[in-house]
């Protein structure tokens, strides 16, 4: 296999820079011809490809969000965008790609292995909702940009006597919200996966109150079953305190990857193209019991991610 693409998809993610230049640079020294493919499908039907050496990556490794840009691609969702994609790919001469992408990124990269393409993913997304590996590139630092977030935010709750809800990105998984409650000390996190009452919640928070706690911090995952403005009201009214919100929204995709970031991104980037160079049919690769793995692509994309209600009783059980 002799020419490599790397695109980057979906929603960006701190570290996808370190694993394209992790890419790009083992892929040259196993003497292979780099393309870098930018606006991830949408450039990739559009033929928006350039040959990608390995001083064009170099001082990226610290940088978030993605050299080569990110982009969600309707038309890559039809038979004919997909068509597209592939004669652009047949033109270039590339016969393996590196997608770096969550889900939807990676299910693409399914359809395009279906036709013939060499297909590496590597799990780009902070959401940490792929079943298959422990934890994504990205996760790890939107996790700690939310901590700084608590961090500051408890000041000024605590000056105030009052609630605040933090609403985090997390649609269908809630790590985001599970792992910053735990770490950031939060009175409760509202996840997706758990059908909470808010009247514990609030009964927890009164509680608290009375025995002395001054401030009240709640994570909320965007995908909970209540909108954040629904759990304010619900807390005030039932609690009597003031009660804040706070929306971190695309904070948390930016930054400087964290080391834990950095080198996922560099270890799973170089296993592609390690399996690429050894003719490795498509894969997903990851991180499991901290040891960087490969399966096929199709089985990886089935695998369900369990929630871990260990740590979200333990929220329970420390924020009192």
């Amino acid at each position: 296999m002799r020419r490599i693409g790397v695109l980057t998809s979906g929603g960006d993610s701190p570290g996808m820079n370190a694993a394209i230049r992790s890419a790009v640079r083992c892929g040259v020294e196993a003497g292979m011809e780099m393309y870098a493919i930018e606006r991830g499908y949408e450039g990739l039907i559009d033929g928006e490809i350039n040959r990608i050496g390995y001083r064009d990556v170099g001082d990226i490794l610290h940088r978030g969000g993605t050299i080569i840009k990110s982009a969600r691609s309707l038309r890559f969702m039809t038979e004919e965008g997909i068509d597209k994609a592939m004669n652009v790919l047949e033109t270039f001469g590339i016969e393996g790609l590196i997608v770096i992408g969550g889900d939807g990124s990676l299910t693409g990269g399914l359809e395009l292995s279906k036709r013939g393409i060499t297909v590496m993913g590597l799990p780009g997304t902070i959401d940490n909702d792929l079943g298959y590996t422990d934890y994504t590139i990205g996760f790890d630092t939107a996790v700690s940009t939310v901590l700084d977030a608590i961090t500051k935010l408890r000041d000024t709750s605590s000056a105030h006597e009052r609630t605040t809800v933090i609403e985090v990105m997390g649609r269908n998984c809630g790590d985001i919200a599970l792992i910053s409650g735990l770490a950031g000390g939060a009175q409760a996190a509202l996840v997706p996966e758990v059908k909470e009452d808010i009247n514990e919640i609030c009964k927890r928070i009164v509680m608290s109150a009375n025995s002395g706690k001054q401030h009240s911090i709640v994570i909320r995952a965007e995908g909970y079953e209540m909108s954040s403005e629904e759990v304010v009201q619900a807390i005030a009214k039932k609690t009597g305190r003031e009660t804040k919100l706070v929306i971190l929204s695309y904070l948390q995709r930016g930054g400087s990857p964290t080391m834990g970031d950095r080198v996922l991104a560099t270890t799973t980037a170089a296993k592609a193209i390690d399996l690429l160079v050894d003719g490795s049919q498509s894969k997903a690769i990851g991180i499991v019991d901290n040891k960087i793995v490969a399966y096929d692509l199709a089985d990886a994309l089935k695998q369900k991610r369990e929630f871990d209600m260990d740590k979200y009783r333990l929220i329970e059980l420390l924020g009192k």
